[in-house]
């Protein structure tokens, strides 16, 4: 495997495979139409929607665009670091394996690299990154992290990603919109609706 020449422990990658074989395996006729829902960018848009109203009903307009630019920024900054780690690593997709061939159930065929997920970064890092701006005015959205972990999830039961392609790419997504959250300028995160009112 190509992980094994660069020096990844081929028993994680022999764990990583088997989890993977597993979790696909427990997909079904019933649940496919679900996961291969889930699995959509635009099954989520009113959530991303919502973030939107949240933002210029709690904040100025100008602070709501200045923070609603930061997110999108954020989003495309991870998106890159995600392409360009896919090519250097340049694992193959479980769904594209020679050695997994007929193995797994496949509901989608990208043909790109498998690590990390993107789908895994960018939800994560988005939810989070507005929780973390939001969540003192508003703690029920703590429950937007159900998108990202389904999101997440479906990965797998389309047969596209790797457990540890999930796992990394999680935590790419939180890492990163931990550290655009400290970056915002002091002013940006206090200047409050209420305030100016």
């Amino acid at each position: 495997m190509y992980w094994a020449a660069k020096g990844w422990p081929s028993d994680l990658l022999q764990l990583d495979r088997e989890l993977f074989l597993y979790l696909n395996g427990q997909g079904s006729a019933f649940m496919d139409p679900f996961w291969l829902t889930v699995t959509q960018m635009e099954t989520w848009l009113p959530l991303f929607f919502l973030g939107v109203f949240l933002y210029f009903y709690h904040y100025p307009p100008r602070i709501a665009a200045l923070r609603f630019g930061s997110v999108v920024v954020l989003g495309y900054s991870v998106y890159g670091v995600m392409r360009l780690t896919k090519v250097l690593v340049g694992r193959l997709r479980p769904n594209n394996q020679p050695e997994l061939e007929g193995l797994v159930r496949t509901l989608q065929n990208p043909q790109d690299f498998s690590f990390f997920s993107g789908h895994a970064a960018t939800s994560f890092a988005l939810t989070f990154f507005v929780y973390l701006q939001l969540r003192h005015r508003y703690p029920g959205l703590i429950l937007l992290f159900i998108w990202p972990v389904l999101f997440t999830l479906s990965r797998i039961f389309v047969g596209v990603h790797y457990p540890l392609d999930l796992v990394v790419g999680s935590g790419v997504g939180l890492l990163s919109a931990y550290l655009a959250n400290r970056l915002l300028p002091p002013d940006l995160y206090s200047s409050r609706r209420a305030q100016e009112e």
